[in-house]
């Protein structure tokens, strides 16, 4: 097994920049994605081509269907319509065949609804070699992987728009212990960047301090239509001081300091707050934080871009207890009075807690089932184009050790192998 995972792991990659640090793979991750990506060049090496072209509108459970057979020949060479499963009315969309397109929707990002529509269509017709590129492109990235699996730590996979939360004490691979839906930056104006740092601080009852492109572009013109916007959203004028001059009435002198900056829009703690009722600090140069939200809605689509780049997490409390475990006089149910109080509280967070932003097209889950995303911010393009860049150059097999996935700089002398 060992062997075949070694040839696998040499013919997965060619070199790119030489790293000078030794890389230790998370075992699990790593070894699910060369599993997968073994599987899949065989797929597209036995790849019959076949195309399911448009339909009018979107194709419904129960109707007539003309494309049933290439969809089921795909669907189950896929792993998707298990053996045995398939239809034999090879006419009707119904069924089994029903339940093999929910579940490949739900591989891909899409809503799992049954239905055949356009999304759905160009996810069945994306060729197989696209998917081994993907799951390629997914080892160079765990190569690459910036923080250390052995400490806990919160990764936000972004194209997969979700955040797990792992223990760390040489963890990797366990399960996560929290696993929730994202609200990540729009592409393209306002991409969530892919970071690194460490969670500072926990903000019980936030307030919000609008960003000054977003005060002059989006909230200045709702204020000079209605004036009243101010109070009805529970806004407050600060000073760059922090002092407050107002909260309902907007005079024409405050507008216009509003509109030059020496003026500042603040929303007040509360229900309404789009922060939500806690937030979560970590040093960055881009100014991004993650953060409760009260419009709970955003959570429902399958793509979910739609900030300004700060990240929405769907279940705050559960992080804030998560992160606040070990400090004492911090029980879910301090938590969630904080979180509901009257007051905003500063918590510094005493655990050294990294905070990792990835960017990953393709993931394999535990039981060993593939999940594909879009390319939504064009990272994939970009690592393609710096990979074409590198030379190719051959090196021997790593040599096998106490740990068969840790690979040295002296096995890679320069770092990935990706085969074009």
């Amino acid at each position: 097994m060992m062997l075949s995972l070694f040839t696998l792991a040499y013919t997965a990659f060619w070199l790119g920049q030489a790293s000078e640090r030794s890389l230790t793979y998370p075992v699990d991750e790593y070894e699910r994605t060369l599993r997968a990506l073994n599987q899949y060049r065989a797929l597209a090496s036995d790849n019959d081509g076949a195309f399911l072209p448009a339909t009018e509108k979107p194709v419904e459970p129960g109707e007539y269907y003309a494309d049933v057979p290439p969809l089921i020949r795909l669907l189950s060479r896929i792993g998707d319509l298990p053996a045995g499963a398939a239809p034999t009315d090879a006419e009707l969309y119904q069924g089994a065949l029903v339940a093999a397109v929910k579940r490949f929707q739900s591989r891909h990002g899409l809503e799992p609804d049954g239905r055949i529509d356009p999304m759905t269509l160009e996810q069945l017709n994306t060729p197989l070699r696209v998917r081994v590129r993907q799951l390629e492109l997914a080892l160079e990235r765990w190569r690459r992987r910036p923080y250390d699996p052995a400490r806990p730590a919160i990764v936000l996979n972004l194209p997969e728009f979700r955040l797990r939360a792992f223990a760390g004490a040489n963890a990797a691979g366990h399960d996560p212990e929290l696993d929730m839906k994202v609200v990540i930056g729009q592409a393209p104006e306002h991409k969530t960047p892919v970071l690194l740092s460490q969670l500072e601080t926990v903000i019980f009852c936030p307030y919000w301090t609008v960003p000054a492109s977003i005060q002059r572009n989006e909230l200045l013109p709702e204020i000079m239509r209605d004036p009243s916007w101010v109070s009805a959203n529970n806004f407050e004028l600060v000073t760059l001081q922090g002092e407050v001059v107002g909260d309902r009435t907007v005079s024409q002198h405050m507008l216009s300091e509003l509109g030059t900056g020496k003026l500042v829009l603040r929303q007040k703690p509360g229900p309404k707050n789009t922060l939500g009722l806690v937030k979560f600090m970590f040093p960055n140069e881009y100014g991004v934080y993650m953060h409760d939200t009260s419009a709970r809605w955003l959570f429902d689509p399958g793509r979910r871009d739609f900030s300004h780049g700060c990240i929405r997490v769907e279940k705050p409390e559960d992080l804030a207890e998560w992160v606040l475990r070990e400090q004492s006089g911090w029980s879910r149910d301090r938590v969630i009075a904080a979180m509901h109080g009257k007051e905003s509280i500063s918590v510094k967070v005493k655990r050294q807690i990294q905070v990792v932003t990835m960017y990953s097209t393709a993931t394999v889950m535990k039981n060993g089932e593939v999940h594909f995303f879009q390319d939504i911010y064009g990272e994939d393009a970009a690592l393609e184009k710096e990979l074409a860049a590198q030379p190719r150059t051959t090196v021997p097999l790593p040599v096998a050790r106490n740990n068969p996935f840790e690979v040295t700089a002296s096995d890679l002398r320069s770092g990935p192998i990706l085969s074009f």
